[in-house]
C-alpha cells in the first residue's frame, strides 16, 4: 500500500482549509440565508393556509347562520302571510255575509210591503165588489115597494127596540 507523504497531507489540508473558508465567506451564507429564508417562506405559506382554512370555516358557518336566519325570517314572513290572508278573507266572507243579510232582509221588507200593498187593495176591491153586488141584490129585491116595506118590517121585528 501506498501511504500518502506529510507534503501531501499537508498541502491538502492546506487546500481543503481555504476552501472552506472560501465557501464559509462567500458560499455558506447565501446558501444558508437561501434555505433560512425558503423556511420562513414555508412556515408562512403553511400558517396562511391554516388562517386561509379558519377563515373559510368562519364564512362556512357565518353563511349557515345567515341561511338560518334567512329561513326564519322566510318562515315568519310566510306566516305573517297566511295570518293576513286569512283575515282578510274572514273579513270578506262577514262583509258577504251582512250584505247578503242586508239583502235579505232587504227583500222580505219589499216583501211585506208588497204583500201589505196587495191585502189592502184586495181589501178595497172586495169592499167596492160587495157594495156593487149588495145594491144590485137590494135593486132586485126592493124594486116594487111591497117589497120594502115587508124587509123594514123584518128589520124592525128582528130588532128589539125598547
Amino acid at each position: 500500500m501506498i501511504e500518502p507523504g506529510i507534503g501531501l497531507l499537508f498541502w491538502m489540508t492546506l487546500t481543503f482549509l481555504i476552501l472552506m473558508f472560501l465557501l464559509a465567506k462567500f458560499a455558506w451564507k447565501p446558501i444558508l440565508s437561501a434555505v433560512n429564508e425558503r423556511e420562513v417562506t414555508i412556515v408562512d405559506s403553511l400558517n396562511q393556509a391554516t388562517l386561509a382554512r379558519q377563515e373559510v370555516e368562519n364564512l362556512k358557518a357565518e353563511n349557515e347562520i345567515i341561511i338560518r336566519d334567512a329561513k326564519i325570517e322566510r318562515d315568519h314572513i310566510l306566516k305573517e302571510a297566511r295570518d293576513i290572508r286569512d283575515r282578510i278573507v274572514g273579513e270578506a266572507k262577514g262583509l258577504a255575509q251582512a250584505e247578503g243579510d242586508k239583502m235579505i232582509e232587504s227583500a222580505r221588507q219589499t216583501i211585506v210591503a208588497e204583500k201589505s200593498a196587495a191585502v189592502s187593495e184586495i181589501k178595497s176591491q172586495i169592499g167596492t165588489l160587495s157594495v156593487s153586488i149588495a145594491e144590485s141584490i137590494l135593486k132586485q129585491k126592493l124594486d116594487n115597494d111591497g117589497a120594502q116595506d115587508a124587509l123594514v118590517a123584518n128589520i124592525l121585528n128582528t130588532s128589539n127596540l125598547n
